[in-house]
């Protein structure tokens, strides 16, 4: 999984080594692709005699169940053909397949362009920003605060986090239902 804009790859919470965790990004990644699917991220932690692999996935238009069955058929066959990660996860393992929540960093440019149109907080040199995102192109990314536009590009960027609405009013003004 190549780095984010920020030159840095999604932190795993999982405990396996490094290599290991390389290794399975690099398995997954073209069995995830082809489903359609951005691999997120893997993680391996030990659950008594047991692994405990979870793989994060995510698309453009959401990630629904049927998609995390086929996901998880294919991630399961793969894993049983190729016994990854050597003595960290060797043995019986169980496999758990899941979209990001909405509490995910956004640091890839897919993260952001799915963001579009809701609220975020992001660190921007010595600030932090909250607005919504208007759009994420190939120079960063256009956020509305307090009614103005404002252009970040991607090197000044650092991670945002989707604010939750529980009161969001409708959009019409940007010509939405």
């Amino acid at each position: 999984m190549p780095p984010g804009p920020s030159g840095r790859r999604p932190a795993s919470t999982g405990t396996a080594s490094s290599a290991a965790r390389e290794h399975l990004l690099e398995l997954l990644a073209p069995i995830v692709a082809r489903t359609g699917h951005d691999l997120e991220d893997v993680s391996v932690t030990s659950a008594g005699r047991r692994s405990l692999v979870r793989v994060i996935v995510d698309a453009d238009d959401g990630v629904d169940l049927d998609a995390v069955a086929e996901i998880s058929r294919l991630v399961s066959a793969a894993l049983d053909d190729d016994a990854p990660g050597g003595a960290e996860f060797a043995g019986p393992f169980v496999l758990e397949v899941s979209s990001p929540g909405v509490d995910r960093p956004l640091v890839e440019p897919r993260h952001w362009r799915r963001a579009a149109d809701r609220m975020v907080s992001v660190a921007v040199g010595e600030k932090t920003l909250t607005g919504r995102v208007v759009q994420a192109d190939d120079d960063g990314v256009t956020l509305e605060i307090d009614g103005n536009e404002r252009v970040v590009r991607w090197s000044e960027l650092g991670a945002g986090r989707v604010q939750v609405e529980f009161n969001r009013t409708n959009r019409t003004d940007r010509g939405e239902d």
